[in-house]
């Protein structure tokens, strides 16, 4: 009895041990946390929130990153000067600026760029009629441009209501609220004026002086009757203050919806009012123009002429992508040591991080930026190189077939988002509750200034089975036997987020092989407590 004990022990032993190794283990182990010498780094606010969030994620694996965002242009400055270790920015460096600054002089073989998260610029306001909030506003891009070269300069004008049959908006100012530091928001903003809007923005140019460098500006010129703000933050923190009544300032679109409050639906080339939705987003961006030449300085920097104009009715028009500048050669502060923690918070962000990006307000890449951008964490100086398989990050982008599912079961907009119908009763942005009516008497989602929906997401998708349909055409829209819900729910928020390890890539959900062995090694274990009580008790009663 007692060698048939000893061989089952030994058997459950081995059995518990095998299950155990099965499962204890990711497939790529993070270094230990002592090997993580910690970085900074500068740049982009438009990108902030969602680098903020990362770096968040990644300090229980002991990496301690800092960022400061100061702005794309401080971020850039600071690369140069090599006192940060990477920046971020929404714009590449500027070695022929238009606008009349000092051009940028990188040195060449020395900064790759890495696209990191692709989002929206938007409008986001402050206006009340009787008292309620005003959350369903409709611009054209004509019309945003005039706000912000003062062309117009009530709520009332005529070419408002235009945009809003039925909106009976105050007359009261429209107070413009820009960015006071070099920003890649305000180049984002400014080159799309310039594109689409020539003519508005060149008379603006010679109307303040600047004639002779009027394109993309990283730098505003103000004018009288404008407010200029530091940082998406400060842009967004005095368009929701009580005084900011009147307010229209540019930012990124998770400023707003943190903020609770609305943003203006902008009217595309399909002649419909959007917002940039992660869905929505993914869409704009297919037309972007990506440098695909690997010997070129410019290599994965974007050209956005073809999301202007693209004539798909989901089209958000201020759509773009934020690069992470990465250093390529020890420089400045940089060492190979920092390139460890760098390269291990790249493939996390790379991967994990854009699982979040719908949740933070954000659209993740789509395929084709992923693996490029694990291409260039490679050269980084000092990372430990990893074998990623990308089909396992999960990212909400990601079909079997390699086309944007994201895109391809983005909802359409509604009837109501159609030029020249009266505006949806729902709002937008942060506000996601009824619109004003005509005449103001209801709908808004605030009143005496308290705000709802602080972190309420993005419209998203319909989150049911009902199909995606093209509201000109009928045309229903699928992709992979995909449906139009996409992957979120009306609120905007991913169904899950999936944390794991800096260089570990999450796995499918459901029962699978590594829970049953977890399983089989749960059931060793209790055998091994249990098994030796029994057995000899069972002997002490034979011996007698």
């Amino acid at each position: 009895m007692r060698s048939q004990f000893l061989r089952l022990r030994r058997l459950l032993v081995g059995l518990g041990l095998t299950a155990l190794m099965g499962v204890s283990a990711p497939a790529v182990q993070p270094a230990a946390a002592d090997n993580y010498t910690p970085i900074a780094g500068a740049g982009s606010t438009w990108a902030e929130n969602a680098v903020d969030e990362w770096r968040r994620d990644v300090n229980q694996y002991g990496m301690r990153i800092s960022y400061s965002g100061n702005g794309s242009s401080d971020g850039r400055r600071q690369f140069l000067n090599g006192t940060v270790d990477f920046a971020v920015s929404d714009i590449p460096f500027q070695t022929k600026p238009t606008d009349g600054s000092a051009p940028e002089a990188p040195v060449k073989g020395s900064y790759a760029y890495m696209p990191i998260v692709a989002g929206g610029t938007v409008f986001m306001y402050h206006l009340t009629i009787n008292g309620k909030r005003v959350t369903n506003l409709r611009l054209s891009g004509d019309v945003v441009t005039k706000i912000f070269t003062r062309k117009i300069s009530s709520w009332d004008d005529p070419v408002i209501a235009a945009d809003n049959p039925g909106l009976k908006l105050p007359h009261r100012s429209i107070i413009p609220v820009v960015r006071s530091d070099g920003s890649g928001s305000t180049a984002q903003f400014t080159m799309w004026m310039a594109n689409q809007h020539k003519a508005l923005w060149q008379a603006y140019c010679n109307r303040v002086g600047r004639a002779s460098a009027c394109g993309q500006t990283s730098y505003f010129p103000t004018v009288s009757g404008m407010i200029a703000q530091s940082g998406d933050l400060g842009v967004a923190g005095y368009v929701a203050q009580g005084y900011g009544e009147g307010a229209i300032g540019y930012v990124n679109y998770s400023y707003a919806v943190n903020a609770g409050f609305p943003v203006a639906k902008v009217l595309n080339h399909a002649g419909y009012y959007t917002e940039p939705t992660a869905q929505n987003v993914a869409v704009s961006l297919l037309k972007a123009k990506i440098n695909t030449n690997k010997s070129s300085a410019d290599y994965l920097t974007q050209q956005l002429n073809g999301v202007y104009t693209d004539t798909d009715a989901r089209n958000y028009p201020l759509s773009s992508y934020s690069y992470m500048i990465l250093p390529i050669k020890e420089q400045g502060t940089f060492t190979k040591v920092k390139g460890r923690t760098l390269g291990a918070f790249s493939y996390y962000f790379m991967c994990q991080g854009q699982q979040q990006a719908e949740t933070l307000h954000y659209s993740p890449l789509p395929i084709n930026l992923v693996k490029a951008g694990l291409e260039q964490i490679r050269r980084i100086p000092g990372v430990v190189a990893k074998n990623i398989d990308i089909k396992k990050c999960n990212n909400p982008t990601f079909s079997a077939s390699g086309r944007n599912k994201l895109a391809e079961t983005a909802p359409y907009p509604k009837a109501c988002d159609k030029q020249g119908s009266a505006p949806c009763s729902t709002g937008s942005g942060g506000a996601k509750g009824g619109g004003s009516s005509g005449g103001g008497s209801t709908g808004g989602t605030t009143t005496g200034g308290t705000t709802t929906g602080g972190t309420t997401g993005g419209t998203g998708g319909t989150g049911g089975t009902t199909p995606s349909v093209d509201p000109d055409t009928g045309q229903t829209v699928a992709a992979d036997g995909s449906t139009s819900g996409g992957t979120t729910a009306g609120t905007g928020t991913t169904g899950t987020i999936a944390l794991a390890q800096p260089v570990t890539v999450a796995g499918s959900s459901g029962w699978g092989g590594a829970q049953t062995l977890m399983l089989l090694a749960g059931i060793a274990v209790l055998a091994l407590v249990l098994l030796p009580s029994f057995v000899s008790r069972l002997l002490a009663r034979r011996s007698r």
